[in-house]
């Protein structure tokens, strides 16, 4: 069974990557270290060649155990955000990989604040949105 609370953490991170991206056509900058509700990951966002990426950079044991029962050996360090992109309305859209289910999902984010990023992602018709916390002082 998919658990949605992974899948939620996946696509919020995924939102964060989309929108570091930003920074770049004049919006708030997106680009650093967020953490999700539950603070269990943290996800650095940063340019890529693509639009936006995002990296785990610190993880609970909890969370690494998770990545490693879904097939992913090494959570820190592992991109979770790719091809991220702004759409004509502010919204982020790419691709999110959810290391406890091995799987690549869609996700979407909207910066909602300089540090508050609120983030959606679905699986089949499950939804779950989340809101990520900037933790690296910066503001924008």
């Amino acid at each position: 069974m998919i658990r949605l609370s992974t899948l939620g953490a996946v696509v919020a991170a995924a939102g964060l990557a989309a929108s570091s991206s930003a920074s770049a056509q004049g919006d708030p900058s997106i680009n650093g270290v967020w953490r999700n509700p539950k603070n269990s990951v943290h996800v650095e966002i940063k340019p890529c060649p693509a639009g936006a990426c995002g990296y785990v950079v610190w993880a609970t044991e909890k969370a690494k155990q998770d990545a490693r029962e879904g097939g992913t050996k090494q959570l820190v360090g592992l991109q979770l955000l790719q091809d991220f992109s702004q759409d004509k309305k502010g919204t982020w859209r790419g691709k999110v990989f959810v290391p406890d289910l091995n799987r690549t999902f869609t996700g979407q984010a909207e910066l909602a604040g300089p540090t508050i990023l609120k983030a959606k992602g679905c699986f089949v018709i499950l939804c779950k949105s989340q809101t990520w916390t900037r933790i690296d002082g910066r503001n924008g």
